[in-house]
């Protein structure tokens, strides 16, 4: 028998998860999910006790929705994601798996990771997707073949390729034919969480749904003067939403195109498309310079510009002792 498994990292959503899609795509499979919590490593990565809670909220959420469409998700917790290696390898093993579809995460030791699951899986077929972007690393290149270090260019160049084929979204899954199933157990995830007001931030995949669209009706048009004023909410919110996978950037763009169509073309709608970019450009750089997202300029991973130095401490730079920085 085929048995696809679906590892969900930062993607926990049913509509447009390009590895979710891939897996379900072939109707006589048997098709698994799973999720590895690694609560050492978020300590590590400092991921906050709200986020936390909002994880641990849209794991039950998807664990439901994915039972409904007939697939189980394998909740699994080890301390990294070096031991997340050897539990995937387990999973397959026990659950005879052929085929394994995961989102790309670009960060460094994600990155690692990856790399060691595919050398531990030989006789899996391993298949990786650029979900969370609109344009795949590599795709808005300098005329020299090189990764753009300034964003106007990156931009500008970033949507003379998206108007040469803009990436479609891709629906949720059907109801696989062996029919919905009973969800497992709630999951509850060994960090901790701090509760956070859903109103703003929404839990379930439908709601932040309606968000996005409520905001690309009501908001983007005028973001670019409200976005600036805290009494106002003039922000659209889905920063967690994007964090966590609940919604994808190509949902985002396509409600945005869909209820402001100037935006393309610099109207009503283009400062938060804008703002789309910037995310496209950092994860972009990140492929190109794993490190960046260790927080240094992408002109100091050459290693010719330490941090500080060493020689220029705060108290100088605050005693205005070290003149400017180099980076």
């Amino acid at each position: 028998m085929i048995t696809h498994l679906v590892w969900f990292r930062q993607d926990l959503r049913l509509h447009d998860n390009l590895a979710l899609a891939a897996a379900c795509r072939n109707s006589s499979a048997r098709v698994l999910a799973l999720y590895i919590a690694t609560p050492r490593q978020w300590a590590t990565h400092n991921m906050s006790p709200r986020q936390a809670e909002l994880i641990n909220a849209q794991l039950n959420g998807l664990q439901i929705a994915l039972a409904e469409k007939g697939i189980p998700l394998l909740f699994r917790e080890v301390d990294d994601f070096v031991a997340s290696v050897e539990i995937v390898k387990q999973v397959c093993a026990e659950n005879s798996v052929t085929h394994l579809f995961y989102n790309y995460q670009y960060e460094v030791n994600e990155r690692a990771r990856d790399v060691e699951v595919e050398r531990a899986l030989r006789n899996v077929v391993c298949e990786g997707f650029d979900d969370s972007v609109i344009l795949p690393p590599g795709a808005v290149m300098t005329g020299n073949h090189e990764m753009y270090k300034v964003f106007t260019p990156f931009k500008n160049a970033w949507l003379k390729r998206l108007r040469e084929g803009m990436p479609e979204c891709v629906a949720a899954p059907k109801v696989r034919s062996s029919g919905s199933i009973e969800p497992a157990p709630s999951i509850t995830l060994n960090y901790p969480r701090q509760s956070f007001d859903t109103a703003h931030f929404p839990v379930e995949e439908k709601a932040a749904i309606a968000q996005l669209r409520q905001f690309c009706q009501n908001g983007a048009g005028e973001y670019e003067q409200q976005r600036d004023f805290p009494a106002v909410e003039g922000t659209s919110r889905l920063s967690a939403s994007l964090a966590t996978g609940g919604l994808s950037p190509r949902q985002c763009l396509h409600r945005l195109l869909a209820e402001q169509p100037q935006a393309l073309d610099g109207g009503a709608g283009s400062v938060w498309l804008s703002e789309l970019i910037w995310r496209e450009f950092y994860r972009h750089l990140m492929t190109y310079y794993p490190s960046l997202c260790k927080t240094l300029s992408v002109y100091c991973l050459d290693g010719s510009c330490a941090v500080a130095k060493q020689s220029r401490t705060f108290t100088g730079l605050a005693e205005r002792q070290n003149g400017i920085p180099d980076c």
